[in-house]
């Protein structure tokens, strides 16, 4: 399953570290929140605001934490005394945060990752931990479900890969069109995954989703 072109790798599953020579310093952060405080119409230094600048960089820290990781390094170290076990391996419901890159609104939601391994397997925390490294990024869904797929694909060569993601968008729910209760879902299939269609019904059966079984819509 690994791309033979020079630099795929990097470019499937993007930067590897990304954190940034040139970065702004604490203070500057803090100053630009003040000023959007300012620009809102209120007074940073009255008394509910006055710590607000150094509390929304401290979230900010949080929040995008997955910069400062490595998504390759989490996945490393895998383990081969598997008694030859090759059947589908499944971690659903992964509750993730993120960020939309166009107005830094939250993205909440669920993340269900499967895999088919080939003579190795990964600790599933590692894949929640994959899960989380993208999603403390700032995202759109599409390109989020591409990175953690295309991770797992490049780093564990398993036989397929397949990730969906459900997730509720507060960029379109508390602002523009006021929406709530929508819910976006995509998929990323690779390997058997997508060229096998009894695997594809598999893991869509155990997600309970239509045309994957008796589960029927979840």
């Amino acid at each position: 399953m690994t791309d033979p072109r020079p630099g795929a790798r990097s470019a499937a599953i993007g930067p590897l570290n990304a954190t940034r020579s040139g970065r702004p310093s604490r203070a500057e952060a803090e100053a630009a929140v003040r000023t959007l405080l300012l620009w809102a119409g209120d007074d940073p230094d009255r008394e509910g605001l006055a710590g607000t600048p150094r509390r929304v960089v401290d979230a900010f820290g949080d929040f995008f934490s997955g910069y400062d990781a490595d998504p390759v390094d989490i996945l490393k170290r895998t383990f081969e005394e598997t008694d030859g076990y090759d059947e589908m391996i499944l971690l659903r419901d992964i509750r993730f945060e993120s960020h939309c890159e166009h107005h830094l609104a939250p993205i909440i939601g669920r993340v269900h990752v499967a895999y088919l391994p080939h003579r190795r397997v990964v600790g599933i925390s590692k894949l929640a931990r994959i899960v989380d490294i993208y999603a403390r990024r700032l995202q759109i869904q599409e390109k989020m479900t591409a990175q953690i797929a295309n991770t797992i694909a490049s780093i564990l060569e398993p036989k397929g890969v397949a990730v969906v993601i459900e997730a509720v968008h507060h960029c379109m729910t508390t602002r523009g069109v006021h929406k709530p209760g929508v819910v976006m879902s995509t998929s990323r299939m690779l390997g058997a995954f997508r060229e096998d269609a009894a695997t594809r019904r598999e893991f869509l059966a155990m997600l309970g989703r239509p045309g994957g079984g008796e589960g029927g819509p979840a």
